[in-house]
């Protein structure tokens, strides 16, 4: 059997494992004031607030760590194995979430979720990486990216659709269960990579295969995998390039948490919505963070087949996300309505998504497929290190419910990102052997 445009039905499985992966996560933030009610009821509001950035900090944590080692996992496993082994382990774990009786009970089952949902990114970016060209990759990337913005969508309301006829320890136990599901057609559809897969067509492979060859600097040199730049760690980590990942990475992807875990709080506090009014309104900013992946693979492929570098191509839709993102921030410090501020939000995520969906593809533009993974790994791990630090920053800031200051970090985490693109990574190309 022999299955047309398999390498798009690849990255569907990964986008969907996407969207079941933010239920996963949206589900606490969405049901805290329940939980918080039902759990913590002798709580100050403030104290609330703290209990719920702790439990949101030890899962970053998790997450960062989970980056690192995951990427590592998936360059010594495979594509394969390794999204077995993510998508069961946070599965698990969010089941678990519906014996939690505290903070402590909640951390443990959110370092576990943490640990495990983290392997997502660098496993996409290095399915990404296996079954597309180069000159696909930015929208393949948006498309998976995507699925982050559907989950958002998906995942508030139907949460709150859910609490009338569920506890929410049993709505933890069903969420938990759609991801031990999604394990069913990804084993059967995902045997090989492309090199290998019986079911690829001769043409797609050759397409594949063909359009992720380096280009060469001489005439004697082949364009075999061995001869593509996979570092050790140590060489990796002493390159300037590799930097300039990383720190856009850390700088970019606070701005993203501060509205994955603040949405349902925000709105709780300043316009005291409850979990079904939250419902109605907070999965309005992931309609722009969608439309922003879309965009910005789209732009990325458009400007690539156009004949555009691919620096030129990166550093044109990152800085223009950033840019959008800027003045949205700022906005957010008296957007009037909760409609209003939900639309000022869609703007933000939006910028976000146009702008990582290049940032992630970043990996592969300078390295071999064998290091994409540690690298994409690294730099995830250090992402989830400054949404650690912000997160934690948010109960200070907004004490007294003003969430200005957040929003001010925030536009300035976005200048970092440009920066550190355009001065760290001269010409994004791969990259070759320190002579």
């Amino acid at each position: 059997m022999k299955l047309t445009g398999l390498r798009w039905w690849v990255i569907a499985l990964i986008a969907l494992a996407t969207i079941i992966n933010y239920i996963d996560r949206q589900a606490l933030s969405v049901l805290w004031p329940e939980i918080v009610e039902d759990l913590f009821p002798d709580e100050s509001a403030l104290e609330r607030k703290q209990i719920y950035a702790n439990i949101s900090i030890i899962f970053v944590f998790a997450y960062a760590f989970g980056q690192a080692i995951f990427g590592k996992i998936f360059d010594w496993v495979g594509t394969r194995i390794g999204f077995v082994l993510a998508i069961g382990v946070w599965s698990l774990a969010t089941v678990a979430h519906a014996f939690a009786q505290g903070m402590l009970s909640f951390g443990i089952f959110r370092a576990i979720l943490g640990v495990a949902e983290a392997g997502n990114w660098p496993g996409a970016t290095k399915g990404n990486a296996e079954w597309f060209p180069i000159k696909e990759r930015a929208l393949a990337q948006g498309i998976f990216n995507s699925g982050a913005a559907i989950g958002g969508i998906v995942a508030i309301p139907l949460i709150a659709f859910l609490t009338i006829y569920f506890s929410w320890q049993m709505i933890f136990v069903v969420v938990g269960l759609v991801g031990l599901l999604w394990l069913i057609p990804w084993l059967i559809l995902v045997k090989a990579p492309p090199g290998s897969h019986p079911w690829i067509t001769d043409a797609e492979k050759e397409y594949i295969l063909t359009g992720q060859k380096r280009p060469t600097t001489s005439e004697n040199e082949t364009d075999s995998e061995e001869e593509e730049y996979n570092p050790s760690t140590k060489e990796l980590l002493s390159r300037k390039q590799s930097w300039g990942v990383i720190i856009a990475s850390a700088a970019i992807d606070p701005i993203w948490w501060l509205f994955v875990f603040w949405i349902p709080i925000y709105l709780n506090e300043v316009y005291a919505m409850d979990v079904k009014s939250i419902g109605i309104y907070g999965w309005v900013p992931y309609v722009g963070a969608m439309f922003g992946a879309w965009f910005g693979g789209l732009l990325a492929q458009n400007r690539l087949k156009a004949g555009w570098s691919a620096d030129k191509t990166r550093k044109l839709t990152i800085t223009l996300g950033c840019l959008i993102m800027l003045p949205a921030l700022l906005a957010m410090a008296n957007p009037g309505a909760p409609s209003i501020a939900v639309m000022i939000m869609a703007v933000i995520l939006f910028g976000f998504q146009t702008a990582i969906g290049n940032v992630q593809t970043l990996p592969s533009d300078l390295l071999g497929k064998k290091a994409v993974g540690t690298l994409a790994g690294f730099s995830g791990m250090a992402a989830k290190l400054g949404a650690v630090g912000l997160t934690s920053l948010v109960p200070i800031l907004t004490a007294d419910g003003n969430y200005t200051p957040a929003f001010v970090i925030g536009a300035s985490l976005a200048i970092i990102a440009m920066a550190s693109v355009w001065l760290l990574i001269p010409k994004i190309e791969p990259l070759t052997k320190l002579k």
